[in-house]
């Protein structure tokens, strides 16, 4: 079970089409959304159907917000589906990328106890991609820490726990998180990472860039956590850098050919690539802001994970 081939990229294609016309930074509209998510299909088969969301569409959302789920049953009218279509797997709302969908509650119950499996057999059925702003030291290697949610005034958010005790792990307080990442291609102080997340925790990929000091491109909530002096990065603690949109020197600005307006609305460059599925693996190519990117940056298009 193979996806992810020249009629999904094509699909992307149109989805790019369509985000532009739309207008950068704009927010999109249920019917717009939609159309979004038809051209997106990677792949049907038997009750499974998977699609690649853009970046921003949050999968549950809050009240009253478009969301992925509040979607769905349109989108299977769309696409003329005969039963309800539960999420089975998906990348957060930042993200973009595969979106796994069933519409057999039994196949959905196997399946994620499948991926929780596999994560405790040490397989990592998950491989995404990232934009970094640096370049890691090792070309490959694994991101070890603890995470936890922090109290930050009104907001609440991820902060690395560098030695969790045992009783705050056996109190479930703190989660012992583990990435594996690989560089893929380097270019003008970016790169491009394959990472393989061993655990899942919620912004846990971005947070484990920062600590690699090379904070995803578009990440406008952990990336101010990396601070510079005479260009060498260096770790903030959490509570000395608060959330702002990312920081990025003109020359890079300029390669990227973004205004300081549009460059607050970067959107995060963290796409769900491949999913590793009993049946075969599941993959789809990133979407066209991402692609984009990569040809400014002269960084590697096409590598299979």
């Amino acid at each position: 079970m193979a996806g992810g081939g020249p009629a999904a990229a094509r699909g992307l294609a149109r989805v790019g089409q369509r985000a532009r016309a739309a207008g950068w930074g704009r927010p999109l509209g249920a019917e717009e959304t939609l159309g979004l998510l038809e051209a997106s299909v990677v792949q049907r088969e038997g009750a499974l159907l998977v699609l690649s969301k853009p970046p921003g569409l949050p999968v549950l959302g809050r009240s009253g917000e478009l969301s992925l789920v509040t979607l769905l049953p349109a989108l299977r009218r769309r696409l003329g589906l005969p039963a309800e279509l539960h999420v089975v797997k998906a990348p957060a709302r930042e993200c973009s990328g595969l979106v796994l969908l069933s519409g057999c509650c039994r196949a959905t119950e196997q399946l994620q106890r499948f991926f929780t499996d596999a994560r405790r057999r040490g397989q990592y059925p998950a491989t995404y991609r990232a934009v970094t702003v640096g370049v890691p030291a090792e070309a490959e290697g694994e991101i070890r820490t603890g995470l936890c949610w922090q109290q930050q005034g009104d907001t609440a958010t991820v902060v690395p726990v560098p030695a969790p005790g045992r009783r705050s792990l056996a109190r479930k307080e703190v989660k012992s998180t583990l990435t594996r990442y690989r560089v893929l291609g380097a270019a003008g102080g970016c790169a491009l990472l394959q990472l393989q997340p061993r655990t899942a925790f919620p912004e846990q990929l971005p947070v484990h860039l920062t600590l690699l000091l090379c904070p995803a491109l578009g990440d406008h909530k952990h990336s101010s956590r990396v601070g510079r002096v005479l260009g060498v990065p260096f770790l903030l603690p959490p509570e000395a850098a608060p959330s702002r949109a990312q920081v990025l020197d003109e020359e890079l600005r300029c390669r990227l050919g973004l205004s300081p307006q549009q460059l607050r609305h970067l959107p995060l460059h963290l796409h769900l690539q491949q999913l590793v599925l009993p049946q075969g693996p599941l993959c789809a190519p990133p979407p066209p802001a991402f692609l984009r990117t990569l040809r400014c940056l002269g960084l590697p298009e096409h590598r299979e994970p």
